[in-house]
């Protein structure tokens, strides 16, 4: 598309711009729960023991587009988003929240967000992402106990669409099954993943930070040598050769010790231990000892406590350590007393993602602006500092969001229900997102190093060429058609609040009015604003 000069004007107006959000003192979701009074205390004295001003509450359209994002994996739908400002009830943030994480779409966002997390981007071979996102959409329908999902997870065994829970292990599983790395994978996945720690360096010494040790690293390896991976092939009559057919989980018999070699030379025994407690020696089921004490009797709640490290860094841009899945001594959290008072009430709470979700989005750090003020310049945890939580962090929009939100904006009544289907499409353009993009499931692809093959993917690709359409359920075209938006300040308001959730500044609506009145074909000039809106940092990014 060429660009036109309302598609100039409106970039460097909104790249130009920034989201106001008005002062407030006091300020409540509307939701009275002493969880979260105690997580707004604790933040706050963060602010006064470190001499922080906090930025302001975010407005209603900068929140409802972040919480959207966060919760459900895509912007608003305009309707929603002119609903949710219009609406005057002071527990409409508490309420929302509530409705969000009871929308399907939390459903499949977070099912997208944890098939990516236990078997990557790319699924390895011979492991079936059908399956792991069965299995993950049924423990999010039912919000099955987090403890729950990880013991499934850690103990299964059998056929990988059957059982989608072994896909996990089986991802972690390549080469010699009698080598010693076999199980070297599934070993660091397991700890990092859901106990906050990365031992992987343990494996081949000690490591001079963290208080894990080689010895300690090859004890929990252990719990890991009685699972193996099974591959099943198949006739295919039209090429005449052997092909893959399934996968599955099968138990093999292992009772010893794991032998190591140290750094000196010298081979060492290792015999299941978890963080120092030994198990059961002469189980038979090992994965399942090692289940039972994370999910089940840890005292320390590790599994909880990762959790909620994790779940508060998707939710506010970081966690309370850096990286969020390196915990321990050697890396002390940003607030302690936050961790353990969130960590002990999300196991009281029978480990309930959706409460855990209720009480993070209802604190006022996470309702804050991502606007900064001079007081608070320093909380900038991308520079190395510690996070103090005074503003909501900007994350990068994922493949998924970007691609579910661009869908949304295609079409004002249809974008919703186009999510449930059009898979396929979908991970076409996955394919070709990660391809151009770059990244995997430790380095998410970002959407600014500005090449040329990014740059068109975005500005011409299909689902933006679709959105800008004039023809018959596009977005541009139902604006254009609606007897609501009778003039040109009202249409421009439409495509602002669909793609940016916002209406535009006054400023901005004064030099786009100009552009717009030079434009010969009006049309042209709406499809040009839409294109500059989608195409513009304000966009592709979650804030």
């Amino acid at each position: 598309m060429l660009l036109g000069a309302v598609a100039i004007a409106a970039l460097l107006v909104v790249a130009g711009q920034a989201i106001a959000a008005p002062p407030q003192t006091e300020f409540s979701t509307g939701l009275s729960d002493r969880v979260v009074q105690f997580v707004d205390q604790q933040i706050a004295q963060g602010w006064e023991d470190n001499d922080v001003k906090a930025s302001p509450v975010a407005s209603d359209a900068e929140w409802v587009r972040r919480v959207y994002l966060d919760i459900v994996g895509h912007i608003p739908p305009a309707a929603k988003a002119e609903a949710f400002i219009a609406d005057t009830s002071p527990d409409k943030r508490s309420k929302l929240i509530d409705e969000l994480l009871s929308d399907p779409d939390y459903v499949r966002n977070f099912t997208e967000v944890w098939t990516n997390t236990l078997i990557g981007r790319n699924t390895p071979d011979r492991t079936s992402r059908v399956g792991m996102r069965k299995f993950l959409r049924e423990g999010f329908a039912r919000n099955r106990p987090w403890n729950d999902i990880v013991y499934d997870l850690l103990t299964a065994e059998g056929h990988f669409e059957e059982n989608g829970a072994v896909n996990f292990i089986l991802a972690q599983l390549d080469g010699n099954p009698n080598s010693e790395e076999y199980h070297v994978e599934a070993t660091a996945k397991t700890a990092r993943i859901f106990l906050g720690l990365q031992v992987q360096c343990t494996q081949c010494h000690n490591h001079p930070f963290n208080e894990w040790k080689q010895n300690q690293f090859w004890e929990f390896n252990s719990f890991f040598r009685q699972a193996r991976r099974q591959n099943h092939e198949k006739y295919d009559p039209a090429s005449g050769r052997m092909v893959d057919d399934y996968s599955e989980l099968v138990y093999r018999d292992f009772t010893g010790p794991v032998y190591y070699e140290n750094r000196a030379g010298l081979v060492q025994v290792a015999y299941p231990t978890y963080m120092g407690t030994d198990v059961d020696r002469e189980a038979v089921d090992r994965r399942e000892e090692l289940a039972k004490v994370i999910c089940r009797t840890d005292p320390q709640h590790q599994l909880g406590r990762a959790m909620v490290n994790r779940m508060w860094g998707h939710y506010m841009g970081y966690g309370f350590t850096r990286p969020m899945d390196d915990m321990g001594p050697h890396n002390p959290e940003s607030n302690p007393e936050i961790v353990d008072r969130l960590t002990e009430e999300f196991v009281a709470r029978g480990y309930d993602l959706k409460q855990l979700a209720r009480w993070i989005c209802n604190t006022k750090a996470y309702n804050l602006t991502s606007q900064f003020n001079p007081k608070n310049e320093v909380d900038n945890p991308a520079a190395g500092e510690v996070p103090l939580f005074s503003h909501m962090y900007v994350k990068t929009m994922q493949a998924e969001q970007l691609y579910d939100s661009l869908l949304i904006a295609t079409s004002a009544d249809g974008g919703g229900e186009k999510l449930a289907g059009g898979e396929q499409e979908r991970e076409r353009w996955l394919r070709d997102f990660l391809r151009i993009f770059g990244g995997n499931e430790e380095d998410e692809p970002t959407l600014f190093s500005g090449s040329i093959p990014q740059a068109l993917l975005m500005m011409n690709g299909g689902l933006v060429q679709k959105a800008i359409s004039s023809e018959q359920g596009s977005y541009v075209k139902t604006v254009l058609t609606d007897p609501r938006h009778k003039n040109d300040m009202s249409r421009v308001e439409a495509l602002y609040i669909a793609a940016l959730g916002r209406t535009p500044e006054r400023a901005e609506m004064t030099q786009l009015q100009k552009a717009m009145r030079a434009e010969r074909d009006p049309v042209r000039a709406y499809q040009d604003l839409y294109w500059a809106l989608l195409n513009s940092n304000e966009f592709i990014v979650n804030h």
